[in-house]
């Protein structure tokens, strides 16, 4: 065996060893993996580092950046809403509706621009429903890759396909050739996480008991948490009067956050603000007090979906606490003279002064340095308050402004990517493309981009690629395959493709899928005419399980959701140890009775 070969599956098998143990941070080992094969004078420093400026790094900055310009216009938002109307906090039915959207979606574009479409509606029905994204963004990730098996356009290795068996002299597949054997593979996917989930799925150690900011905040003060939204009827006598004239909080215990009309939203009300009939008030306090104000004032519940979709529920807004410093322009000053509710657009709930808590209308106390006042707003409103020199805001808060003027801008940049993409240029150049138009456009800053990135998995492929070439040039990737043929050659048809599933698989895990169909093609080509078996399904068969990649984050759909949720290498072992298992029984049967 040549010194070249010895040496790289040395790394090869080092490499293994410190991805499962986790030794070390995956993206170390990655860099420690390129740094031996550079050392051991396998590749030339160019080599060594080709992973860089590599098509698959490159597709994966471009995508994180669309994602985030994405995210940022709140489209997905809108989208994690629909979902959990129709699946409310059912986790079954979230990650089948969200698998089989995604899956199907992955059949016709880049199963890694599907994934970053669909991460940011994740997160947000993971916030919203109170589900540890762990459980979600597993299955959403193994459905994405599946996905991809449903046409001959949905990833690399089938898109190769063609041209690999036109220069062997044999007849391409049409566009929806492998759409039997992708369907099965991705509905097997859906049910075995649906059936099996709940024991092969890891809960991030931030679920379970653990209190998010606000519920420590709410639990700490006793403040009412729930939001009512109710429209003003026609011939309510709550028309025509005026937040100050009904003395809500005396009477009811009561506040208003929000008058929506139309598309207007006006956020703590100023006291002189005239209601009414047929706009949409927002109340905060207990429910009895909200039902008898209602019924006093014959005001009808509106629904969530309607106006008030995202507009006032987490993680779009919430309560803080705010300290008045000494040289606030506030000290001495009321709320009402002030005028906190006009510059902020916050409401003021209750307030800490000398000891003393006061709760309801306080708008005419004097505020003394050292005041705490809890409010209730936007998390937008609430970052001018910290930006301010007169408060000091004590509450911990990420504020993600939604640009919803940009959602079309960023929805067709998006879009004209992926056609780039279908219409036959490099992924990376299609992606990256798409994410500078969405910076020329605007939808967000170059500041923006950057910290989309992350750079933990841009480190993690860019380490792991370079092995790839390194097993191609030392000829390692072609010993391994020979061997594994030769073992398999007199066997019984189903262990020759059987033979042929694993090696894909395996080839998948270490490089990119589509080196492993390039590497593998003219082999399977060879050992099918030496079998007897017809080549053009075997080589298809190899190129479909080049997507066989569940058991190590290697992929680039679960390297790009490896920190979205939490996950170890061993969580990835755990659960993609059996989807490996089912996806090689379901390809090795249908392929054996196709041949």
């Amino acid at each position: 065996m040549d010194t070249s070969i010895v040496l790289v599956l040395t790394i090869l098998v080092s490499t293994v060893v410190f991805l499962v143990a986790e030794i070390v941070r995956i993206d170390v080992v990655a860099i420690l993996c390129m740094l031996a094969l550079g050392w051991a004078g396998i590749l030339h420093p160019q080599e060594m580092l080709s992973g860089f400026s590599s098509n698959a790094v490159i597709a994966m900055m471009g995508v994180m950046i669309m994602g985030r310009g994405i995210a940022k216009t709140g489209a997905m938002d809108r989208f994690a809403h629909i979902v959990l109307k129709k699946a409310g906090n059912h986790r079954p039915k979230i990650i089948g509706f969200m698998s089989l959207s995604i899956g199907i979606l992955s059949g016709f574009i880049q199963n890694i621009g599907a994934v970053a479409l669909f991460l940011p509606g994740i997160l947000n029905i993971s916030r919203r429903g109170k589900i540890p994204a762990s459980i979600l963004i597993m299955p959403i990730g193994f459905a994405a890759i599946l996905g991809g098996t449903i046409s001959m356009v949905g990833s690399g290795p089938l898109i190769l396909t063609n041209d690999l068996l036109h220069s062997a002299g044999l007849e391409p597949y049409g566009l929806f050739s492998v759409t039997p054997v992708g369907a099965l593979l991705l509905f097997a996917g859906i049910v075995f996480m649906l059936v099996l989930g709940k024991s092969v799925l890891p809960v991030s150690q931030t679920a379970g008991d653990e209190k998010s900011e606000q519920e420590k905040l709410i639990e700490a003060f006793h403040l009412p948490h729930n939001i009512w939204p109710h429209v003003i009827a026609q011939g309510s006598p709550l028309a025509n009067k005026t937040p100050e004239q009904l003395n809500l909080w005396d009477r009811y215990k009561i506040n208003i956050l929000a008058i929506i009309q139309g598309k207007d939203v006006v956020y703590a009300p100023w006291r002189g603000t005239m209601l009414e009939a047929g706009q949409a008030i927002a109340l905060l306090g207990e429910e009895k007090n909200i039902s008898r104000f209602a019924a006093e004032y014959g005001l009808t519940p509106a629904k969530r979906s309607d106006r008030f979709a995202g507009l006032l529920d987490a993680p779009n807004a919430g309560f803080a606490e705010v300290i008045v410093p000494t040289r606030s322009e506030m000290v001495g000053n009321t709320i009402r003279k002030y005028s906190f509710r006009k510059r902020y657009a916050v409401e003021p709930v209750m307030i800490f002064s000398k000891g003393e808590e006061w709760r309801g209308d306080f708008s005419d106390r004097e505020i003394s340095a050292g005041d705490a006042i809890i409010v209730y707003g936007p998390w937008d409103k609430i970052s001018d308050l910290k930006s301010s020199i007169d408060f000091v805001v004590a509450t911990p808060f990420q504020a993600d402004k939604k640009d919803q003027s940009k959602t079309r801008i960023a929805i067709l940049c998006f879009a004209f990517a992926v056609v780039l993409a279908l219409t036959g240029h490099p992924i990376s150049m299609a992606f990256f493309t798409g994410a500078v138009a969405m910076i020329l456009m605007r939808v967000l800053s170059i500041q923006e981009a950057y910290h989309a990135i992350e750079w933990k998995v841009v480190f993690m492929l860019a380490g792991l690629i370079p092995l790839g070439v390194a097993m191609q040039k030392s000829g390692a990737a072609q010993f391994l395959a020979e061997k594994i043929m030769a073992l398999a050659i007199d066997l019984h048809p189903i262990l020759i493709i059987l033979s042929v599933g694993i090696l894909s698989t395996l080839f998948s895990l270490f490089m990119s899928n589509v080196g492993a169909i390039i590497v593998l093609a003219p082999l399977v080509v060879g050992m099918a005419q030496i079998g007897c078996l017809d080549p053009r399904p075997l080589v298809l068969m190899a190129a479909v399980c080049t997507s066989n990649s569940f058991i190590l984050p290697t992929h680039q759909v679960n390297a790009l959701l490896m920190s979205s949720g939490g996950y170890r290498n061993a969580d990835y072992l755990k659960a993609g140890s059996g989807m490996t298992l089912i996806f090689l029984a379901i390809a090795v049967l249908f392929f054996y009775f196709l041949l």
